[in-house]
């Protein structure tokens, strides 16, 4: 735990806050900690700084909490991910929430196998917890806003043109003959498809809606390592803002 994040209904006063559950084992159990113990903190959504340990009791643990500084800078980009397999989808959730990414969106793919979408993962809560886990390994309080997009077509044709507008809009595309650019600035929005990549009809879909296909080398990866290229080229200090 990094991080320990905390809600603003858990606030009881402008400095105390208590926590309940598993966070407070994770306190007595790995931390050890007893009153008067320091650590880092964090209000979703908001500030950072550290707490005081007050009083621990069983699943309870009261904290005083001084938030002085803003969380760390957020990757102005959009991220459209094809659906993974449940199993991967919990590491990139958390990898998605690491880098700062301000948006997902998780659409459908011809590749996409139909009983990933039904997965207890994509429930709210699911995703936020996994998102919190990611965020609080960053030390940052922000989450990425996580979107479900069923429907192929109607997503690439009816919003995605807007969502590219005013942004350099980036599709991952094994057959591109340009490669992914490195630190770009301002707004971005990217494009992942499926362990095959997106097909053909799709990758046009795509390029029809504002997205230029663009290669991460001439190796065939799997998703979460072309996710994890690709963020660590355009999330590097000079595409942060």
């Amino acid at each position: 735990m990094n991080l320990l994040l905390f809600d603003a209904s858990e606030r009881e006063g402008d400095d105390r806050v208590r926590i309940r559950g598993r966070r407070a084992r994770h306190l007595r159990e790995v931390f050890e900690a007893a009153p008067g113990h320091t650590l880092p903190v964090g209000e979703i959504g908001g500030r950072l700084g550290t707490a005081t340990l007050l009083h621990l009791d069983g699943d309870n643990a009261l904290l005083a909490v001084a938030l002085e500084r803003d969380p760390p800078p957020r990757l102005p980009l959009v991220l459209v991910l094809a659906l993974p397999r449940p199993k991967m989808l919990r590491r990139l959730l958390r990898a998605v929430a690491e880098f700062g990414v301000s948006d997902l969106v998780l659409i459908n793919s011809e590749r996409v196998e139909k009983s990933f979408w039904q997965s207890d993962l994509l429930a709210d809560a699911a995703l936020r917890d996994y998102c919190l886990a990611g965020a609080a390994q960053a030390r940052d309080t922000r989450l990425p806003a996580v979107t479900l997009r069923r429907r192929f077509r109607p997503f690439a044709e009816d919003e995605l043109p807007a969502l590219c507008a005013g942004r350099r809009a980036l599709v991952a595309d094994p057959g591109a003959a340009l490669p992914c650019p490195a630190s770009p600035t301002g707004p971005l929005l990217l494009a992942i498809g499926p362990e095959a990549g997106f097909n053909r009809f799709e990758i046009g879909l795509l390029e029809a809606a504002g997205c230029t296909p663009v290669s991460l080398g001439p190796r065939t990866l799997r998703v979460e390592t072309a996710l994890v290229a690709a963020l660590g080229r355009l999330g590097a200090p000079a595409g942060l803002a």
